[in-house]
């Protein structure tokens, strides 16, 4: 990693295409990154909407490699690296400070449940000692939905204490302003980025002097929320914060992994984007058809998939 500027902007929890026997497509991945970044967004690979939890060490490894290897700008990525084992996470976090990765974003270890903020810091402290690498920059994830392993402020007080500049930011997925507020006001004036969970926050989180968003629709809508960063401060700004929630929104009342990926091979004209790795399951032909059909009503398109 070198010593760039700190990651900035809207960047998407890149979805994860699958082959017909469920390994994952490296190809298809890499030239669905190019489109992103192409659109002003960065590679969040592994995140949630990644499936990153269905993959294994392995295999996020190779893809990592690949995407590398394909030109993708390792400034511009910020990796999911988290796991329950301490020895996993620093294996992909170390691979990840090797590449030169701006950043990795780091869930809490997730089995175990109704830990304490003092073993949670332990973990993130030993793979920061065993990773060992100063341009380490870790953005933790709350998404006590999901983890059920909340990032409490003590926590995050904790942290910066302890490692100042490393421990770099967090992704605030709890859906909850009031947190992402406090957040940004607590911790933002230290050097603590916060990004949005959701471009539903985009505009709110950037007057409030955030760092931007992590959104699982960036793999979708990549250029407006990407415009909606480079223009919050202008005139119409709340218009495009309602036009993005309007996309965002018709998303809703699917699941959202399976209906991101059949949009993409709706409009890519691809099908092979349809696949999930179990335990999901893909949405339907004719779900997809009414989700496009709601998509097109609120003038959603995907120029230039």
């Amino acid at each position: 990693m070198t010593e760039n500027s700190a990651i900035r902007g809207v960047l998407s929890p890149v979805v994860t295409p699958f082959t017909a026997s469920l390994e994952p497509d490296a190809a298809r991945l890499a030239a669905h990154c190019e489109w992103l970044i192409r659109s002003n967004v960065g590679l969040a690979v592994f995140g949630t909407n990644s499936e990153a939890n269905s993959l294994s060490l392995g295999e996020k490894r190779h893809l990592l490699d690949y995407l590398i290897d394909r030109g993708l700008p390792s400034h511009r990525m910020m990796p999911g690296t988290g796991a329950c084992s301490i020895t996993e996470a620093v294996e992909l976090t170390t691979a990840a400070v090797n590449h030169g990765c701006a950043g990795v974003l780091m869930l809490p270890p997730f089995y175990y449940k109704g830990v304490s903020d003092e073993g949670l810091h332990k973990f993130y402290s030993e793979v920061i000692q065993k990773v060992g690498d100063n341009n380490l920059r870790i953005y933790l994830y709350h998404i006590p939905q999901v983890s059920n392993v909340p990032i409490t402020y003590p926590l995050i007080e904790g942290l910066l204490k302890e490692y100042p500049g490393t421990i770099a930011g967090i992704k605030d997925s709890s859906g909850d302003w009031s947190n992402t507020q406090g957040m940004l006001e607590q911790f933002q004036p230290d050097g603590f980025d916060v990004f949005a969970g959701s471009e539903t926050f985009l505009l709110s989180t950037l007057l409030a002097g955030g760092a931007g968003c992590i959104s699982a629709t960036a793999n979708v809508n990549p250029a407006a929320i990407a415009h909606l960063f480079e223009h919050y401060t202008e005139s119409g700004a709340e218009e495009k914060q309602q036009q993005l929630d309007a996309v965002r929104d018709s998303f809703q009342g699917y699941v959202m992994i399976a209906a991101l990926k059949a949009m993409i091979a709706h409009h890519g004209n691809d099908p092979d984007w349809m696949r999930v790795r179990p335990p999901l399951t893909e949405i339907d032909s004719s779900q997809q058809l009414a989700l496009a059909e709601t998509l097109s009503g609120v003038g959603f398109s995907m120029p230039g998939l």
